[in-house]
């Protein structure tokens, strides 16, 4: 179906090599998913394979790519060229009719796709529907998806889980989901760059996701304990020889010159020594590697946080939602106390990021508490122009910024990414900029709209571990269902007439 030999592909901007000599084939059956820390190149990997022509402004690649048949690809984003095109002009030169079990695979009803609302007011499922509809019925072999599970709700999640596994065709796929990978995915796909991003590195294991941590989990714990073990007793060997060797070259300097015999035989067992040297320093090259991982890290939360557990954080009570001229829900009530975690879930459109703005606005020039924002559109709050450091430290204190790089050096960003500009990062380095000034202002209130959607599976459980520990209140909306279930202590849905509880 799809063959990819010696694959390498490196940056224009600074010949930086993100993917080296990757070999792959997807097989039929196959559920392919690319894992890795943002900006490791899972996205171009995707866009190569569809079309080269879609990365060559960025980047260069050697190798092959070999397809037999045809391969549909969802990309990141909607293509903003459509969004004001109603949903029956996307689907004008499909004949519906002999599509039927397209439409039946993806639960839609013919008569959604002749609908003449703009497809930007689509919910993101929809969204994500539409695409599918189109690409299936171009009947393609094989097809590449990236990033399905952005903004789209738990009941979209959940439908996707189960058109991944029942697809026909085999998918290689992008996401950040980790319960949408673990249910779906057989083969994994792992993307690293690895001595301070120097050295890529992809790992290819054709199991499934808990497996594959778990097994690569205990892989690395076992080499690092027969690596050090080999060091340590060479250590011991090399320490033994250095007492034998420092003995005789002291004996052959006291040797009298009256003694020739004497000499021959301490000449002769030096060369023994020095023989015996060299073999215990030519064992060292076959050593076991200090086996190393790409760290997902976290700048932990300052653990004096305290919040009183009667505090008032939160006493919300809202007649009217609304975006514009138009009602998104009514008669919302939410009374938060204390170091309580929320959670706030619902269906796409319902208002959700409304609402979070709205909480952010009463809370934000509170003088009793400080608090802190992540938007789900992180230019709300960062200036793609700034440099991090400049985010980070507005009044350039000197001791403001060693402390500022001591902690962005602890969760790999180069010296060229702390000094440049914030645009050029990628997703997960801008929520970790976020969240690393949320820890340097020492925040005890912190309102999150998805907190965890741009770290890779791999990262998201260090976010969820610090957040739980996290001794203030936490007001966060979120389809990730493992946060909900590992942070969110109170759960509510948000519909058109206010907040349920799930409790």
């Amino acid at each position: 179906m799809l063959e990819i030999k010696g694959l390498t592909i490196s940056l224009n901007i600074n010949d930086k090599v993100i993917i080296d000599n990757f070999n792959f084939v997807l097989n039929s059956g196959d559920k392919a998913v690319i894992i890795g820390e943002e900006g490791n190149g899972k996205s171009s990997l995707l866009k190569l394979v569809y079309d080269p022509e879609l990365i060559l402004g960025y980047c260069e690649y050697g190798g092959e790519v070999v397809k037999k048949g045809r391969a549909g690809f969802l990309p990141q984003f909607f293509p903003a060229d459509k969004l004001d095109m109603p949903v029956r002009d996307y689907f004008a030169n499909e004949n519906l009719g002999l599509h039927a079990r397209v439409l039946h695979q993806l639960g839609l009803e013919p008569g959604f796709l002749d609908d003449s609302r703009p497809i930007r007011t689509l919910s993101g499922g929809e969204k994500i529907k539409i695409q599918l509809a189109k690409i299936l019925m171009d009947e393609p072999d094989i097809l590449l998806l990236d990033e399905p599970t952005n903004d789209i709700d738990i009941a979209a999640l959940k439908w996707l889980e189960g058109f991944i596994l029942g697809c026909r065709q085999p998918i290689l796929y992008i996401s950040h989901d980790e319960t949408l990978i673990e249910n779906t995915a057989n083969v994994i796909i792992h993307i690293e760059q690895l001595v301070r991003k120097t050295k890529p590195k992809v790992t290819v294991a054709r199991v499934g996701y808990a497996e594959y941590v778990d097994a690569r989990g205990l892989a690395f714990d076992k080499q690092m304990m027969v690596a050090k073990k080999q060091r340590a007793d060479h250590k011991k060997q090399m320490d033994r020889w250095r007492q034998i060797y420092e003995r005789v070259n002291h004996e052959q300097g006291d040797i009298s010159r009256g003694d020739p015999a004497g000499g021959r035989l301490l000449k002769k067992k030096m060369k023994s020594v020095l023989s015996t040297g060299n073999r215990l320093k030519r064992q060292a090259d076959d050593f076991l590697d200090i086996p190393e991982v790409e760290k997902a890290i976290l700048a932990g939360f300052d653990p004096s946080i305290h919040i009183p557990a009667k505090k008032v954080i939160l006493d919300l009570d809202l007649p009217v939602l609304h975006i514009g001229d138009r009602e998104l829900a009514r008669d919302i009530r939410l009374n938060v106390a204390g170091a309580a975690r929320v959670g706030i879930i619902g269906t796409n459109g319902v208002g959700k990021s409304t609402l979070l703005r709205e909480i952010w606005h009463t809370l934000k020039d509170r003088k009793d508490v400080i608090p802190a924002y992540m938007p789900q559109n992180y230019r709300e709050v960062l200036d793609y122009e700034e440099s991090v450091l400049n985010f980070l430290c507005p009044t350039a204190n000197k001791a403001d910024i060693t402390h500022a790089r001591t902690y962005l050096g602890g969760q790999n960003f180069t010296g060229d990414e702390m000094t440049g500009k914030i645009g050029r990062l990628s997703g997960g380095q801008k929520a970790k900029i976020l969240f690393l000034d949320m820890v340097l202002k020492k925040a005890n209130v912190l309102v999150l709209d998805e907190p965890t959607r741009n770290f890779s599976p791999l990262s998201a459980p260090r976010i969820r571990h610090a957040l739980s520990n996290f001794g203030g209140a936490i007001i966060s909306i979120s389809h990730d269902r493992k946060y909900l279930e590992e942070v969110c202590e109170k759960v509510y849905t948000l519909t058109p007439s206010g907040l349920l509880s799930l409790d």
